[in-house]
């Protein structure tokens, strides 16, 4: 596995637990009021995203944003419709 491979799938796991960690705050809050290790335990692994994101998807991104507003515009002959 290269290097690019393995910090995006770190980046997926560490994203779960951030998930997760979020969803048992709330979860903590709604039974009252929750330890304070609670209340913080999604502060790591939010950093720990902060250092892995994925900066190579940025491109990809604006190349399929450009493609739709591309075919967007195609269809109604270069004006977008009213809504």
């Amino acid at each position: 596995m290269n290097w690019n491979t393995w910090v995006r799938q770190f980046h997926r796991w560490v994203s779960v637990a951030f998930t997760v960690t979020v969803i048992a705050n709330f979860g903590a809050m709604g039974l009252g009021e929750p330890p304070a290790w609670v209340v913080y335990s999604p502060l790591l692994p939010l950093f720990l995203l902060l250092f892995t994101k994925s900066t190579d998807r940025a491109p990809l991104l604006q190349q399929r944003r450009g493609s739709v507003l591309a075919a967007g515009t195609a269809n109604h002959g270069g004006a977008l419709p009213d809504h």
